[in-house]
This record gives structure tokens, sequence and C-alpha cells, in this order.
């Protein structure tokens, strides 16, 4: 079950860091930094695709962990962008209660496999 949700939520995350990605091009932001949000943010749901199809326990534990891991890293793009001026408040705020549930989401996924 919350294999499920995790993966609705980390899709719909993805959309959401594509639309971020789109507007930070209108302000003028340095595209380095856009993309490596961007691939951080949208490798999450690619990593728990690939966790679904394991072949095993450690498998699924291993890509399960790298969609932690790039969740962690795209937590830290948003909070860099955010700082620098080139996400606003209020959109910032809604990005990492959203990856921060991914995120939590994983861990208890994880912890419970293990």
């Amino acid at each position: 079950m919350r294999e499920k949700i995790v993966d609705d939520k980390s899709r719909a995350f993805a959309l959401n860091i594509i639309a971020l990605d789109r507007g930070l091009l209108e302000v003028r932001c340095p595209r380095e930094l856009a993309s490596q949000m961007l691939r951080s943010g949208t490798s999450i749901g690619a990593n728990i695709r690939e966790g679904e199809m394991a072949q095993s326990k450690a498998d699924f534990i291993a890509r399960y962990s790298i969609a932690l891991k790039e969740a962690n890293e795209t937590d830290y793009w948003l909070d860099l962008l955010h700082s620098s001026g080139y996400i606003q408040d209020i959109h910032y705020y809604d990005f990492v209660r959203q990856c921060r549930e991914i995120i939590f989401l994983l861990i208890a996924i994880i912890k419970k496999t293990k």
C-alpha cells in the first residue's frame, strides 16, 4: 500500500518539478542549478519504479535507497534555489513539504522491508 502511495506522490512531484524548471528558465536561473534539481527530482520516481520490479529484497532496498538519496538531494537543490532568490517562499514550502513526505515514506518502507 505504501509503495503505491509513494509511487503516486513521486510522479506528481516529478511533474511539479518539471513545471518549476520551466519557471526557473523565465527568471534566468543558472541552467546548471535548475538542471541538477530537475535531474534529482525526476529520478526519485524512476528509482521507485525500478524497485517495483526488483529481483530480490536486497535489490528493492537498493532502489528505494537510491530514491531516498535523490529525494534528499532534491531537498538540497530546492533550499539552494530558494536561498538564492530563484524560488519564492510560497512555492518553496510547498515543494519541500512534498519532498519530505516522499522522504518519510521511503524511510518507512525501507525500514519495514529490512
